[in-house]
This record gives C-alpha cells, structure tokens and sequence, in this order.
C-alpha cells in the first residue's frame, strides 16, 4: 500500500467515524435533550429554534463530510484536478456558509432570548463567534483549493 493510499483511506476512515458521532448526537443527544427540558418546563417551547439551528448544523456537517469523502475517492483515483473534485469543494464551501446561517440566527436568538429572561447568554455567544471564525477559516481554505483547480481546468 502506497502513502498516498494509506493516507486517503486514514482519513476516510477518520470521516465516517466523525459521520457516527454526529449521526449519535442527531439521534440520541438531541431528542433526549429536548425531552429533558420538556419535562422541566412544560409548554415552554424555547428550545425548537435552538432544535432547529442544531440540526441544520449537523445535516449541512454530515453533507460537508460526504463531499469530504467523496474528494478523498477522487484523489484516490488520481482525479484530483478534475470537474468532480471542484463540484465537491462548491458544496462543501455552501454547506460552510449554511452552517455560518444556522449559526448566526442561534446567536441572535440567544440575545433576544438573553433581554427577554435575563439570563447572561455571554458564553454560548461566544462559542458561537468561535464556531463561526472556525467555519470562516474552513470556507477560506476551501477557497484558495478551488482557485488551482479552476486554473488547471480552464487550461485544458
């Protein structure tokens, strides 16, 4: 097996566990969680928009991380610079800027929610800017991959 092999199947592998998790915590965490906070406060629907931006975070992850797998086949193939792999990058930057959406509309909605209660939402806010510099960083980096291999096609 050569290194390029066994480097794409190491991360392959790495993708569909990282798939698992996720599909455990859409599953399993945020149901249970949902029934945990209907017990403790019934009628009080709060929770749906942050069910909401949750799971379109981790539906726009899980499709990003498909894309991921799919590029890791191309290159596999020694169809890197190809139409495909440049397909599977424009899909993972629009799922990195969904998930910047469904991250912003969480922040806003904790502030909203933060004047209306009084509760002090400074640290859920501020994972959020994290998680949304981390995406920006993400979607930037697939920027400047796709550039090269827009080149290399325009060329041929």
């Amino acid at each position: 097996m050569n290194v390029k092999l066994s480097s794409t199947f190491f991360l392959k592998i790495i993708a569909f566990l990282i798939g698992i998790a996720v599909l455990a915590v859409c599953i399993y965490w945020l149901p249970q969680a949902a029934l945990r906070d209907a017990k403790v406060r019934p009628g009080d629907y709060s929770i749906y928009p942050l069910l909401i931006c949750a799971y379109g975070v981790c539906i726009t992850f899980s499709v990003a991380l498909y894309q991921a797998y799919k590029l890791l086949s191309y290159i596999n193939i020694n169809n890197a610079f190809s139409e495909l792999s440049l397909n599977s990058l424009k899909v993972i930057k629009k799922c990195a800027l969904t998930t910047i959406f469904f991250i912003l509309f969480l922040i806003v909605y904790l502030r909203v929610s933060a004047m209306f209660t009084g509760e002090d939402a400074a640290g859920p806010i501020a994972l959020g800017l994290i998680g949304i510099l981390v995406t920006a960083i993400i979607a930037a980096i697939i920027d400047v991959l796709q550039k090269p291999i827009k080149n290399i096609l325009e060329n041929m």
